[in-house]
């Protein structure tokens, strides 16, 4: 099938056919993905009934707002997708990059700045680009919130809130991007022979200070965190992080529900302050959708029902959201069970491995004027393009082989996170909160083999529910 488009590549000029290679690749992941995706598609509209083996685990009503909200999903991703392949490969066409860098040049010289000023050009690119991005991502971005998660009954947002996160995560990224960017390049020019050794620990300490700061200054400028009130919850979380040596500190509810009814729950810091924030969603006992659930239901009159919109009725979806007690203390022992096996810590290592490896292979690829020239950089070679070609274009085979890799080692990390939650005498209540969460977020548990195999970091529902039930574990 390529053979004959292979071959007009190689007759080609060196950076036409690199071009050439990028686009091609660019268009055979995608039709690889939208191939995986169809088989997944198929699946959501041919399993109109509940299988046998899930007879227990779900209700008919349940499974079928799952399957519809999966398959909305589904065709919203195909979409969108197909907007984003075609938007790249007009870019590129059509020299969107070059033109944007010498518009970005036009700004530098009108306030003054000339082209020995790469970095503060640099800069100017990289916000005018992410602000496009930003731009054309919107109008998909307030499709998939004010439609699809609004008619499966998960959105929270008013369109002004959701305009104010935008703009304010827009803002924050800027400010942490554009400083973090310019000492980048400063460190390249200035970095000599072994610049991509002094690039990597840079990057270094930053992922760790952003990762240090995040919870503590970042998030709670999008999200409320309060300390979780002092009872039987906090209690448990205390006596189990003790058993297992966790050097916890502090125990947070983030009030999630502002924004969507997904729930989550995730440790973060290092060495000895260690912090659990729990998303209120996941409480049912502190969930604010079940407190006006409640609410709702003591004041409206039996014959209130036959007058609420569709709209109402999909936000009023659940019976009950959350989890008990020690439902949530089963899950929190499979997130400890990732820091007790090492897990975060191996995930840093692969992550920074990852990293110098590809600043390493940037030193030696950096010079190389055809993969400029490929893009339309024919008299200069801007560090910042240099970057933006070699991580993003050059090395998407790479990043496409490691992505599965971590896709399966990641599988099996949950397997013995489960595995370690269930040595803590968990089991029994993290197989009935597995199922709830699967419930609540309207999880499709059937799952095309080869879709799940590619693209599912966690394993499929039926089988962390029947490893559970194994009377042996590895």
């Amino acid at each position: 099938m390529w053979a004959p488009l292979l071959d007009a590549l190689w007759a080609l000029p060196l950076e036409k056919r690199i071009f050439g290679a990028v686009l091609l690749f660019s268009w055979t992941v995608y039709l690889w993905e939208t191939f995986l995706a169809q088989r997944q598609r198929r699946v959501y509209r041919n399993t109109t009934h509940v299988p046998k083996e899930l007879g227990q685990i779900m209700d008919s009503e349940t499974f079928e707002k799952s399957r519809l909200y999966q398959l909305d999903k589904s065709t919203f991703s195909f979409w969108s997708g197909l907007y984003s392949e075609t938007e790249g490969t007009v870019i590129l066409l059509f020299g969107g990059i070059p033109y944007l860098w010498n518009f970005s040049g036009v700004v530098c010289r009108r306030a003054g700045f000339g082209p020995e000023y790469e970095i503060t050009q640099s800069l100017v690119f990289l916000f005018l680009a992410t602000l496009f991005s930003a731009l054309t991502g919107l109008p998909w971005s307030l499709y998939n919130t004010f439609v699809i998660e609004e008619k499966h009954g998960f959105n929270q947002q008013t369109l002004g809130f959701f305009m104010k996160d935008a703009i304010k995560k827009f803002v924050v990224t800027q400010c942490i991007l554009l400083p973090v960017t310019s000492l980048l390049l400063y460190i390249i020019k200035i970095g000599g022979d072994y610049f991509f050794i002094y690039a990597w620990l840079f990057t270094l300490v930053v992922s760790l200070v952003l990762v240090t700061i995040y919870a503590d200054y970042i998030a709670p400028l999008f999200d409320k965190f309060i300390p979780l009130p002092e009872g039987t919850l906090k209690e448990e979380i205390e006596v189990m992080a003790k058993n297992i040596d966790f050097p916890l500190t502090k125990v947070y509810v983030v009030e999630g529900s502002k924004r969507s009814s997904h729930s989550n729950a995730y440790f973060y810091g290092f060495f000895k302050n260690k912090r659990i924030v729990l998303f209120d969603t996941l409480l049912e006992e502190y969930s604010v959708l079940n407190k006006e659930l409640t609410e709702e239901g003591s004041s409206e009159s039996p014959k209130s029902e036959e007058g609420e919109s569709p709209e109402t009725k999909a936000k009023g979806r659940n019976k009950k959201q959350g989890c008990k007690n020690e439902e949530v203390l089963a899950v929190l022992g499979h997130e400890l069970g990732h820091w007790k096996l090492g897990h975060t810590v191996k995930n840093i290592v692969i992550s920074q491995m990852n990293s110098f490896l590809c600043f390493f292979l940037f030193a030696i690829l950096i010079g190389q004027k055809e993969l400029f020239a490929a893009f339309g950089f024919y008299d200069t070679q801007p560090t910042l393009i240099g970057l933006m070609i070699i991580f993003q274009f050059i090395f998407s085979p790479y990043n496409e082989v490691l992505s599965f890799c971590l896709t399966v080692l990641s599988r099996r990390f949950e397997f013995q996170a489960d595995a370690f939650a269930k040595k803590l005498g968990k089991a029994k209540d993290l197989y009935s909160a597995l199922i709830k969460l699967n419930k609540d977020n309207l999880g499709f548990p059937v799952s095309d083999w080869l879709f799940s195999m590619w693209h599912y970091s966690h394993p499929p529902l039926l089988e962390r529910l029947q490893a559970l039930q194994d009377s042996k574990q590895d």
